[in-house]
């Protein structure tokens, strides 16, 4: 059984997800209620569990409301089990769970929180980031380092570049335009700015994206091209380096 996934726009600009597989149905994060039940409701299941991927309210916060409608469980990352609503399962790195599509692995990508996971389901295609990899961009590093989230994006960058980045918040306009900074001459950006701001025109959502894309036109994954480190007039710098430096720009945008 394929992998049903229905994008969910929460809150103002965050996004939680559905994943209907051959194990039932996830919700992954919970940022607001009323949307996640309707969109439920629309197609009449019932989720068997909530997966959270880091600690921020604006992925949790609705938790206590889904839990009591459906009595499923929770699960989030070990790492941060006393800073989350209280877990039926912590999940460590690593862990494997489920079958067929739905197979599904935790990936700590520390960074944006010490704890954050990535749910991956490699046999789907589909990569869950929230906000570690995000369309054109990534996390703010709240609570690690700039290494630690050069590590984290290595990790991901590496998965099959067929692989849907489904990440957590609609920022890909404002990432895009940070992006064009960094590389002006990017023939792929600027095709693909001109397809965001279309889209956004529309009220259309620009999450999720192929990781083939991110790996075109985000910056935070092309900190080792050449022309990117010629750009900021780091040539031969360690591409953590220059990864913190675009990171540094971005805060100060």
């Amino acid at each position: 059984m394929p992998l049903e996934i229905v994008t969910i726009p929460c809150l103002s600009d965050n996004y939680a997800y559905l994943v209907n597989g051959p194990d039932g149905v996830a919700i992954i994060d919970a940022p607001e209620a009323a949307p996640i039940i309707a969109a439920l409701d629309e197609r009449g299941w019932t989720p068997g569990v909530i997966m959270l991927t880091h600690h921020h309210a604006d992925h949790t916060q609705a938790v206590a409301e889904l839990r009591d409608k459906y009595g499923c469980m929770v699960m989030g990352p070990e790492a941060e089990k006393d800073k989350l609503p209280p877990l039926d399962m912590a999940m460590p790195d690593g862990m494997t769970g489920g079958t067929g599509d739905g197979e599904m692995l935790v990936i700590a990508v520390p960074g944006h929180t010490l704890g954050h996971v990535a749910f991956y389901y490699p046999k789907g295609n589909a990569v869950f980031t929230a906000d570690s990899l995000m369309a054109l961009g990534c996390g703010r590093v709240f609570e690690g380092t700039y290494d630690m989230m050069y590590d984290s994006l290595s990790k991901l960058a590496a998965l099959p570049p067929e692989t849907v980045v489904y990440s957590g918040h609609e920022y890909t306009q404002a990432n895009g335009r940070f992006a064009i900074t960094i590389e002006p001459d990017n023939a792929a950006l600027i095709s693909r700015i001109k397809d965001i701001d279309a889209a956004r025109s529309r009220n259309q959502p620009t999450v999720p994206s192929l990781l083939s894309l991110e790996l075109e036109t985000n910056p935070f994954l092309r900190a080792g091209e050449p022309s990117v480190s010629r750009h900021l007039q780091m040539e031969g710098a360690d591409p953590a380096e220059v990864f913190a430096e675009i990171r540094t720009r971005k805060d100060n945008f």
